[in-house]
């Protein structure tokens, strides 16, 4: 990757890190620096912040905006298979690192998972080989809702597992966003314990949430002899 190649401003960001079910979606945009200001014009901000209808409306506008995107999708079941032998930041860590290899920026904003946020940027800088070809990378906590490159990837990268969920629920039912913190997904987890029915491979089994409920069940059950 000779220096020459490298170009632009890129984001990173990622949506479904928490999430019982589900994927984690890294998404990278790639942006001419001359069109920046047009994020802040249509609106790009972090997600979270943004109705979903808001999120789909301002996906559009990006894609038309942006050079290119990268997304990097991991799911349940990866999830699980990976964290017996690492954690979920050097997950994320290698995702980032790829979409930034695809993308080559001159400057990269990434929203860093690592308490160390610059323990973060270097690992993904290095993995990417872009710090090697003199880029510049900044790793903060909480850079979607300080830079619009990243807020852009962030919904980009929302959108996506929106949608994958979307489809989700078309297969095994309605369970909700797949947080922990949402009733109708506990719901449903607890649903399929109780029914002693297999977890389906759209489940993180390896979440300490998952396994709270899985021995609630085995509790109750051990208490109704």
């Amino acid at each position: 990757m000779s220096k020459s190649r490298l170009f632009g401003i890129a984001g990173v960001d990622e949506a479904g890190r928490g999430p019982m079910i589900g994927p984690m979606v890294v998404c990278g945009v790639l942006i001419d620096p001359d069109k920046i200001s047009e994020l802040n014009k249509i609106g790009a901000r972090d997600s979270k912040t943004l109705s979903p209808s808001r999120r789909q409306t301002l996906s559009q506008k990006i894609k038309v905006l942006v050079t290119k995107v990268e997304i990097r999708s991991v799911s349940a079941a990866d999830i699980d298979r990976f964290r017996k032998r690492t954690t979920l930041n050097e997950i994320e860590v290698t995702k980032f690192a790829s979409v930034v290899k695809a993308l080559k920026p001159k400057e990269v904003y990434l929203d860093a998972a690592d308490v160390n946020p610059k323990r973060f940027g270097k690992k993904v800088g290095e993995m990417s080989g872009i710090s090697a070809m003199g880029a510049k990378i900044v790793s903060e906590h909480k850079a979607d809702s300080k830079y619009p490159i990243v807020s852009a990837a962030s919904i980009l990268a929302k959108v996506e597992r929106d949608r994958v969920i979307e489809v989700m629920h078309q297969e095994y039912g309605d369970f909700g966003s797949g947080y922990p913190s949402d009733p109708k997904t506990i719901r449903f987890v607890r649903g399929l314990f109780e029914e002693g029915t297999a977890l389906p491979p759209i489940i993180r089994q390896s979440w300490d949430s998952v396994k709270k409920i899985r021995e609630s069940i085995e509790q109750a059950t051990l208490d109704s002899f």
